[in-house]
């Protein structure tokens, strides 16, 4: 295996990065005493980019964040938690506009170059004297240090159990770059993308466009591979911002001789936060790898990664360590793309069940004990081809309708 490019940063959070400050407190959005308010903010203008949910229903603060990124910089994010601010009409609108106004004014930064991100319920409108005066008390709150970014990554769960992080260094130019990135979502999470907030940070000098082509194709392969309960919500959104402020030599793109480092050190971030938040999934108990080979392109190895880590019988027979390969070979069957129906491998983790689409004798005690393990791996070989894709996801359990049935209450 090859050794990664990066190197991990212990106790490292989004404003490791230089550059970055962040905050995070309670206003009362939300029932619980949980932090409901928070904010990155860059002390120069960020080279930026973002992807958004693929709901035709987009939430009022995604617009705001495609006006603000228009010019492809940012110098802050305003976000909150335990209210959607979606399918408000027009007054979800204008308080959207407002939250932005607002975290420009407490920053001290134009309008134009601050994001807006909510989660939370739908449909209910957004207790503003609540989130203006929780606004007006992140500028004094805001941290360059630890505490930062522990108090923003509380600010945007939900539903979640754990806050999810990751902090990476790698070396352009022979000087330290780092990555940071912190994400929420447990829930409503399904292809392309999913109830999920997601922020990137570094201090690496990058264009906005070379970003954003970044950004795009890392979020294929890790994002927009993670599925929980088949639901694609209103309000995802995933915002990379870049300070410019190490040491590196020359601006990174795709002709930088250290990009490929970077790309990898970038995707690394992506991947675990897409994992962790598989591995969150409402009432989960198990995080499922799904990892498709031998397909004749990548996007039906996509299609059949995501069609079987989707499907709710192979969710619940993982969650009862059952180890029925008719659900996996059916998932693959239904995908909508062309596979040869005599020549399809499955193993479940190094348990060969499936050759040539044929079963294969398993000892059923030993796939039981491997079954009822964290982590559960699923491979599928199609022999067709030379293109692979991995999808994550986590399996469904009693607790997820128990968590769903009384959201709003």
């Amino acid at each position: 295996m090859a050794v990664p490019s990066y190197t991990v940063v212990e106790g490292g959070s989004i404003i490791t990065p230089r550059g970055f400050q962040a905050a995070g407190l309670h206003c009362g959005l939300k029932k619980t005493e949980r932090n409901d308010i928070g904010a990155i903010v860059c002390e120069v203008p960020a080279a930026a980019a973002a992807v958004y949910t693929t709901n035709i229903f987009q939430a009022a603060p995604l617009q705001t964040t495609r006006e603000s990124l228009a010019n492809g910089v940012l110098r802050a994010v305003i976000v909150n938690s335990g209210n959607a601010n979606a399918c408000t009409g027009k007054q979800g609108d204008a308080d959207a506009y407002e939250m932005r106004a607002l975290a420009a004014e407490s920053f001290g930064v134009d309008a134009d170059d601050v994001a807006v991100a909510s989660t939370g319920v739908i449909g209910e409108n957004l207790k503003m004297d609540r989130v203006r005066d929780g606004i007006a008390r992140l500028s004094g709150a805001l941290r360059s240090d630890a505490d930062g970014g522990e108090q923003f990554s509380q600010s945007i769960l939900t539903t979640d159990l754990v806050k999810k992080e990751l902090c990476v260094t790698v070396q352009i130019d022979g000087k330290p770059v780092v990555i940071a990135g912190a994400a929420k979502g447990s829930g409503m999470i399904h292809p392309n993308m999913a109830t999920m907030l997601a922020f990137v940070t570094t201090d690496a000098k990058i264009g906005s466009e070379s970003l954003h082509k970044l950004l795009r194709r890392t979020t294929d392969d890790t994002f927009n591979m993670i599925t929980v309960d088949g639901d694609t919500s209103t309000n995802d959104m995933l915002v990379a911002m870049a300070s410019g402020l190490s040491d590196q030599k020359k601006e990174l793109n795709e002709q930088h001789k250290d990009w490929t480092a970077f790309a990898e050190a970038f995707a690394a971030v992506c991947e675990h936060l897409a994992k962790a938040i598989s591995r969150d999934g409402e009432g989960a108990t198990k995080l499922v790898e799904v990892t498709v080979t031998g397909a004749d392109s990548t996007d039906s190895a996509r299609a059949i990664a995501k069609t079987v880590i989707g499907s709710s019988l192979v969710k619940t027979a993982v969650y009862g360590a059952d180890a029925n390969w008719g659900r996996i070979i059916a998932a693959v069957g239904r995908a909508g793309v062309p596979v040869n129906p005599y020549t399809v491998d499955i193993k479940l983790g190094d348990i060969v069940v499936l050759t040539a689409s044929q079963p294969v004798k398993f000892d059923e005690d030993i796939a039981l004990e491997y079954l009822k393990g964290d982590d559960v791996l699923i491979t599928v070989e199609l022999n067709m081809g030379s293109e692979k894709a991995t999808a994550w996801g986590c399996d469904l359990t009693y607790d997820y309708v128990r968590i769903n049935a009384a959201y709003r209450t």
